[in-house]
């Protein structure tokens, strides 16, 4: 079971062991983000990143483990399909579990930080594949939670909607400030929006490499270019 994390930590984890099958999937992890930190967490297919985000959210119930986490209590996920309940409409989508009139009326402002107001009561089979996921992300960050946990929250956009999309995630999260950690199998993507960037390698974190360029941050930038490659050699892919 978590606990609340530290007042200097958001998300805190040593040891953090799981398995399946007789498989271990996370391998003594041990991780710090700080409060209002952006992390993005790479990684080759098996490697752990889900698994991790998922202890992370506490949506492993029931699964062999071992460790400390410590996660704060109010987070939000937000996975690479958007989820949302197909015969509720936007609105009612987006305040999901919260009660009262002034619930609603935040649930209108945050449609609107997604660029979506006046679609309160569209049909989410009306909207398409980038509006579903800004939806969303107005029904996590309506909760104001403390740790953002998305996974892999664009992977099923094509490109123009996904620099779209990273450019409002930025913006929203200059704006509300949670931690934030971002399982994504896309380079690039890393680079471009996160503080610090994980790999996660056989269960372990590998490599642990801040992110200091500032924005707005461009790929044909030199420095771009070098955490770029020095990650994909790490991932074990030539650039």
């Amino acid at each position: 079971m978590a606990t609340i994390a530290r007042e200097l930590t958001a998300v805190r984890t040593r040891g953090l062991t799981r398995g399946f099958g007789g498989r271990v999937v996370l391998d003594d992890v041990s991780l710090e983000i700080a409060p209002g930190e952006f992390v993005a967490l790479l990684g080759r297919s098996g490697s752990g990143k889900s698994t991790l985000l998922r202890a992370l959210a506490e949506l492993d119930d029931g699964v062999a483990g071992s460790g400390e986490l410590h996660v704060p209590a109010e987070r939000a996920v937000v996975f690479q399909d958007s989820r949302l309940l197909p015969w509720a409409r936007v609105l009612d989508n987006v305040v999901l579990g919260l009660d009262g009139s002034a619930a609603r009326e935040r649930g209108r402002a945050a449609l609107a930080e997604v660029g979506l107001a006046g679609r309160e009561r569209a049909w989410p089979n009306e909207l398409s594949g980038g509006e579903q996921q800004r939806v969303a992300l107005a029904r996590s960050l309506v909760r104001e939670p403390a740790l953002l946990l998305a996974d892999e929250p664009f992977g099923a956009l094509d490109a123009l909607t996904r620099i779209k999309m990273h450019a409002l995630l930025r913006e929203l999260y200059d704006k509300h400030r949670p931690a934030v950690l971002l399982v994504t199998h896309d380079v690039e993507e890393a680079v471009a929006l996160a503080d610090r960037v994980l790999v996660l390698d056989a269960g372990r974190i590998a490599v642990d490499r801040a992110i200091g360029l500032e924005r707005p941050r461009k790929p044909s930038d030199p420095e771009f270019a070098a955490h770029r490659t020095q990650l994909l050699t790490a991932l074990g892919v030539e650039s």
